[in-house]
């Protein structure tokens, strides 16, 4: 199987491994999914027989969505669920609002969301779920009836016990309480625990919006520890400045390390003293953008990649680092914040010059950790204050690692690749 060397490129698979409704020459996403779990197979042992089932969604629902437009039209969006796996527990995946969402990404990502759940040992299967629209297009009422029409649509097969979504990429603890709302309407009761990430007022939990990134820091600081970096003077470079990318750096900034560079959709802004994290995140929260932020320079975007740090965390979205850039990366540690950030071309490389690549199933997995709390909570009707809730987060995380960690060293593979470690007996 040839690998993708940036996004968009093509990844063959076997006609036997690949479903009808997918191109053998343009998988996308999945096709990157696809060549980590054929990495795992010489690992496996007696398991080996059940990766074919990893390839395989368990089931898949595409549904129009059709909304009222203000201005009296009607408008038709293209909307997902995919349920990957289901064997250790309800489906547990986030819904993004984006563009450019295709079958192909939401059936990696829900894959990817089965060896997430798993890594760090919660009930749940993996999911996901997404609508191509730009959200930033829509006024509030046009994107309250998108996000309950397709919530009506996908009902059928989400569910407290059943399938659980979550917010993703442009998705926020307001489209989660509409969700909760359109499922309680339609099944005649109140379901807290049908989402997680809502407003505390509706069930939510304490620590949910910040946990992804805590959990990314929390990672990030145990591998400085066994690679023998110190945080407290390191240089760290930032794609994606929001709830991932936004928390995880004022984490690191908060134990003296210095966050260089950081990176959005609307530019790229470097400053090698250090930038001013507080400010930088309350300039991103009154403008949607790190653009025209005080005290930085302006870089172009692909200055990014070559930007002199000891740690790299992208925690935009996926097939970020291709082979394309991975050979200008000057950081000892990438912490993948995002899912699906580096490609299996960009894996290689990296691991040919020891760069130490932290996955996303294990860095990103502090949001799926407390939106297990948060259902757990919601069926006993019993809250947890922030400070237990942060401290069982990082509890879990830390054996988590710990846990893969020793894998790759036992079993002497990388750690560079997720189902190397987590998927490997033992």
């Amino acid at each position: 199987m040839s690998n993708p060397v940036a996004a968009g490129e093509s990844v063959i698979a076997p006609a036997s491994s690949l479903p009808s409704y997918l191109q053998a020459d343009n998988l996308g996403p999945w096709g990157n999914y696809l060549q980590q779990v054929d990495r795992v197979i010489p690992h496996l042992g007696n398991l080996a027989r059940w990766a074919e089932t990893l390839k395989r969604p368990k089931r898949i629902l595409i549904v129009d969505v059709p909304i009222h437009m203000d201005d009296g039209t009607i408008a038709h969006f293209e909307g997902y669920r995919v349920q990957h796996n289901v064997s250790r527990g309800p489906g547990k995946g986030g819904v993004r609002f984006h563009q450019d969402v295709t079958l192909s990404e939401v059936m990696a990502l829900s894959a990817w969301m089965s060896v997430k759940n798993a890594a760090v040992n919660v009930p749940y299967g993996g999911a996901k779920g997404g609508i191509r629209v730009d959200p930033k297009k829509l006024s509030q009422g046009e994107l309250e009836r998108m996000t309950r029409r397709y919530t009506s649509e996908i009902g059928i097969i989400i569910g407290p016990n059943k399938d659980i979504p979550a917010p993703d990429v442009n998705t926020n603890e307001q489209i989660m309480a509409w969700m909760m709302d359109t499922y309680s309407m339609n099944t005649g009761s109140t379901a807290t625990g049908v989402v997680t990430g809502k407003p505390v007022d509706l069930g939510g939990s304490l620590g949910r919006r910040e946990a992804t990134g805590r959990g990314v820091f929390t990672v990030g600081t145990e591998a400085a520890r066994h690679i023998g970096m110190d945080i407290a003077t390191a240089r760290v470079a930032v794609q994606g400045f929001g709830n991932v990318g936004g928390v995880a750096g004022k984490l690191f900034a908060e134990t003296g390390a210095r966050i260089v560079a950081v990176q959005d959709h609307g530019g790229t802004i470097f400053s090698d003293a250090g930038l001013d994290v507080p400010a930088l995140l309350q300039h991103v929260a009154n403008t949607g953008s790190v653009a025209g932020f005080a005290n930085a320079d302006v870089i172009a975007d692909e200055e990014f990649w070559g930007v002199d740090c000891d740690i790299m965390i992208p925690a935009a979205l996926e097939q970020q680092i291709t082979a394309k850039n991975a050979g200008r990366i000057k950081a000892r540690m990438i912490i993948e914040g995002a899912n699906g950030p580096t490609t299996p071309a960009a894996d290689d490389i990296l691991q040919e010059r020891n760069v130490l690549v932290l996955p996303d199933v294990i860095a990103n997995a502090g949001g799926v950790t407390v939106s297990y709390f948060e259902w757990v909570q919601d069926f006993s009707s019993f809250f947890w204050d922030e400070d237990e809730i942060n401290a069982r987060l990082v509890k879990i995380m830390k054996t988590a690692f710990a846990g893969v960690w020793q894998v790759a060293q036992e079993k002497k593979v990388s750690r560079n690749r997720p189902t190397n470690t987590i998927l490997a007996p033992g």
